[in-house]
C-alpha cells in the first residue's frame, strides 16, 4: 500500500510543481511587458523571484494580479488584431473589390457582359 501514496505524492507534486512554474512564467512575462514599470522595479522582483520564488510570485499576483489580467488581455487583442491584418492582406481582395474591378473593365470595354457575369459569380461564390 506503501507504493500507491508514493505514486499519489508524486502525482500530486508534479501537477503542484508545473502550476507553480506555470505561474512563475507569466508573473516574468508580465514583467517585460509592463512598460509603465521601472527597470530597478522590475529587477528587484526578479531577485525576489530568484531568492524567494513561491512568495514573490503571490505577492507578485496579489499586488498586481488586476493590471497583469489587462495586460494579457491587451496582449491578446493586438495579437488578434495582428492576425486580422495578416489574413486580409493574405487573402486578397474582397468580393466587393473584385466585382469592382471586374466592373471597371466592363466600363472600359476590355470585357464583355459575359465575362463580367463570370468574374461576379466568381467573386460571390
Amino acid at each position: 500500500m506503501s507504493n500507491f501514496w508514493d505514486i499519489l505524492y508524486l502525482i500530486a507534486s508534479a501537477f503542484f510543481f508545473v502550476a507553480y512554474l506555470i505561474v512563475l512564467f507569466h508573473v516574468v512575462v508580465d514583467l517585460f511587458r509592463d512598460a509603465d514599470l521601472p527597470g530597478g522595479i522590475k529587477v528587484l522582483w526578479l531577485v525576489g523571484l530568484i531568492f524567494l520564488p513561491v512568495l514573490t510570485a503571490l505577492l507578485y499576483i496579489l499586488a498586481r494580479g488586476r493590471g497583469m489580467a489587462e495586460r494579457q488581455q491587451v496582449a491578446m487583442q493586438q495579437a488578434k488584431s495582428d492576425t486580422d491584418a495578416y489574413i486580409r492582406k493574405v487573402a486578397g481582395k474582397s468580393p466587393a473589390d473584385q466585382i469592382a474591378d471586374a466592373k471597371a473593365l466592363l466600363d472600359a470595354g476590355t470585357i464583355n457582359p459575359e465575362e463580367f457575369a463570370r468574374l461576379k459569380a466568381k467573386a460571390l461564390a
